[in-house]
């Protein structure tokens, strides 16, 4: 039995490697009867997997497409390879897959044998790859550590320095990473303070041991990905703000991300802008750089701070010589600018 489960698995990656076989050639590889190849290619199809033939001189069998994705057997080449590319991804070298890149890197690399893993390590350490600039870098290996205990649910320790410089040392249940704004996060129950928490991933340093295991938690929220957007733009701010944009939720999108706020539409022309800031005063500048027109909604005070700038900028206005004519085309506001606050809860 043992011989013959050994020999499926070599047909199907000989199936995977090219696109078709005759049934001698299969036979050869094998070092098997054409008889036998025939049995276990039947065997293939009642274990779900699409294999098709075609009869005569001409024909043969091959592996088509089917209604879930079959298990990749992967010659040693073929994994390193795969390895060496699935952390260039994690590291933000595509744009779009980094998320699903740790999560495959992380099968991957559990199953690598030692030789294996000791040629990526190699291939790593000395190759440098020039990606364009954006978020802080984060080692593969530390996510898919922190992949590897969400996946297992087994408790995580660190030392976490936050955005003020404040260091301390937690102990969290991982729920998820996250990728936002070319920065990564870790959803996690901190047990320290019995709540969610939001992490930066290059903030942190993994101490281990880590352990025990524990029974998953209901999730923060259904969207987690609204979920660290407010963690990263209001929660880890002193002060927070809810303002009505006098713009569409997607005119808004397109100068407000995930790291400087949340939005909420109200209508096919307004929506509310939920944000955070060391200070009002700075508070302010983030909202009026949108570029829209806007009506505080929250806290009360944050008027009161803008009257006092309304006032600043008439009075070095009144005292410019030169002051310049208001725009008479109706363009009367502040250019937009993308806001570049962020943080993590």
């Amino acid at each position: 039995m043992l011989e013959t489960s050994a020999r499926l698995l070599r047909l199907l990656s000989l199936l995977q490697a090219h696109r078709e076989w005759s049934g001698a050639e299969l036979a050869d590889r094998l070092d098997v009867t054409p008889r036998t190849v025939r049995r276990d290619i039947d065997r293939l199809r009642e274990l779900g997997y699409p294999v098709h033939s075609a009869p005569g001189t001409a024909g043969g069998y091959r592996l088509g497409a089917g209604a879930e994705l079959p298990p990749l057997l992967l010659e040693d080449e073929e994994a390193v390879a795969v390895a060496v590319g699935l952390r260039t991804a994690a590291a933000g070298g595509v744009e779009g897959i980094e998320e699903a890149s740790v999560r495959a890197l992380a099968k991957l690399e559990q199953v690598l044998p030692h030789r294996l893993q000791r040629q990526v390590g190699a291939l790593n350490a000395f190759t440098v790859p020039l990606l364009g600039s954006g978020g802080p870098r984060v080692d593969p290996n530390l996510l898919t550590e922190l992949a590897h205990a969400c996946r297992d649910c087994r408790r995580l320790r660190f030392d976490y320095t936050s955005h003020d410089g404040t260091a301390s040392r937690r102990t969290v249940e991982p729920h998820r990473l996250v990728f936002a704004r070319r920065r990564w996060y870790l959803v996690a129950w901190d047990a320290g303070r019995a709540d969610w928490r939001t992490y930066r991933a290059d903030r942190l340093t993994p101490t281990p041991p880590h352990g025990p295991r524990f029974t998953p938690r209901p999730p923060p929220a259904e969207d987690l990905a609204a979920y660290v957007s407010r963690g990263i733009s209001t929660r880890a701010y002193a002060r927070q703000a809810t303002v009505l944009l006098h713009a569409s939720l997607e005119q808004a999108a397109e100068r407000i991300g995930p790291a400087a706020g949340t939005l909420e539409a109200v209508d096919e022309r307004r929506c509310l802008l939920r944000t955070g800031a060391p200070s009002l005063e700075v508070m302010v500048f983030h909202i009026v750089m949108t570029g829209f027109d806007f009506e505080v909604r929250e806290p009360p005070e944050l008027t009161g701070y803008i009257q006092a700038i309304r006032d600043r900028l008439s009075r070095a206005l009144a005292a410019s010589p030169s002051a310049a004519s208001p725009p008479r085309d109706g363009a009367d506001r502040t250019p937009g600018t993308r806001s570049g606050s962020s943080g993590e809860s």
